[in-house]
């Protein structure tokens, strides 16, 4: 069993931690100070990105894209995972839900977005509808030969940037023995389109300069070739792309927990009190031991999961802890960073404080810890009927 990487995932661990920390480190506090990022900022990181050629780097040669393996990507988003989410989305990993383009949408959505010309937003979530996607109200019905869409959608990421957004709609319902079950739809919906509206989000306090934005459609007309995948298929195009993403927010929040490590080891090997460095004091010492224990934990998890992927092995189980783990040890470390630097520690002069706060919606967003456990147990109940 191989725990080390190979000599080109080391050049790409290198090559990434480098461009974060010329390319994104800078403008960090001026992105926090603003909760905007400007756009010649955003342009410049787009560009550099792709003259390395780690733009769309999940996306298969066959497109343009890099072509690598799960495993290879989440080593790109744990070293993207040490700079701001704000400035690091424009480094540019297009949904991968985007292979399930065919026909005149490869050339309208996919390859622009793996080229870099167009930005896309997934929309799902709404104000009644978060981990029970089930029970959305956002819909569309037949009108004339066109989809005419319905309703709301919030807490959409990258949706001030988007061009265009892949939104999963409810186009029908079934009777079953546990009562009534949406059928979901994917659809394709352009910036501008006629009944469709983008409108700021609510403050957040994690992610400043990552807005999530709000989607209102008001008898929107949509034409067939707007849908992505089948009629009513959203779960089958939903469960072949988009179950992979809880590997990306694991290995972003090991990154992130990396970065902010380093920052409790050097500040407990130079500050002084009672006479000598902090620490020598167990009560740091010690929480240093448990952090750097639960970050390579996290990590060997993340890329169990993401090497499974690779091996086309199940992975639904590893996947979710990945996810539950490194999220909830993010929590610990950042929590423990600031106690280190004591009151300091709260300023914003450090990044403390931001890691602190960046850390709460790990835990929530792509499947709250809650229905993380979920997915674990049923996983392990179902082969014993239970």
């Amino acid at each position: 069993m191989r725990f080390g990487l190979t000599e080109e995932q080391e050049m790409i661990v290198t090559t990434v931690r480098r461009f974060v920390e010329t390319e994104i480190y800078p403008h960090e506090e001026q992105v926090e100070r603003t909760g905007e990022v400007p756009a010649e900022i955003a342009g410049a990181i787009r560009a550099k990105t792709l003259e390395l050629g780690f733009y769309a780097c999940n996306f298969p040669e066959s497109v343009g894209g890099a072509g690598l393996g799960h495993v290879d990507f989440a080593l790109v988003e744990r070293e993207l995972g040490r700079g701001s989410m704000a400035l690091t989305h424009f480094f540019g990993r297009p949904q991968n839900i985007l292979m399930a383009c065919r026909d005149d949408q490869t050339e309208r959505y996919l390859l622009p977005a793996v080229r870099g010309e167009k930005m896309d937003a997934l929309a799902m979530t709404e104000p009644e509808a978060g981990s029970d996607v089930r029970a959305m109200k956002c819909s569309a019905v037949r009108d004339g030969g066109d989809w005419v869409l319905n309703g709301v959608k919030h807490f959409i990421s990258g949706a001030d940037h988007a061009d265009f957004f892949i939104v999963f709609v409810a186009t029908g319902e079934d009777q079953t023995p546990r009562g009534p079950k949406k059928r979901i739809t994917t659809f394709l919906v352009d910036r501008g389109t006629p009944g469709f509206a983008v409108r700021d989000g609510y403050r957040s306090v994690s992610h400043r300069g990552y807005r999530n934005m709000i989607l209102e459609f008001d008898e929107c007309r949509l034409p067939d070739g707007q849908v992505l995948g089948e009629v009513d298929g959203g779960f089958a195009v939903m469960n072949e792309w988009l179950y992979a993403t809880r590997i990306t927010v694991a290995a972003m929040s090991v990154g992130r927990a990396r970065r902010c490590f380093d920052h409790a080891l050097g500040y407990a090997a130079e500050r002084k009190q009672f006479g000598q460095k902090i620490g020598k004091f167990q009560g740091v010492s010690f929480q240093l031991a448990d952090m750097i224990t639960e970050i390579d934990a996290a990590d060997l998890l993340t890329l169990m999961a993401a090497w499974r992927l690779d091996q086309g092995l199940p992975a639904n189980r590893e996947i979710a802890g990945a996810k539950l783990y490194a999220t909830e040890m993010l929590a610990r470390v950042t929590d423990a960073t600031l106690q280190i630097h004591g009151g300091m520690g709260l300023m914003s002069d450090l990044p403390i404080e931001r890691f602190w706060r960046d850390a709460r919606v790990e835990r929530i967003w792509d499947g709250t810890s809650e229905i993380q456990r979920h997915i674990i147990s049923r996983e392990l109940l179902r082969p014993l009927g239970a």
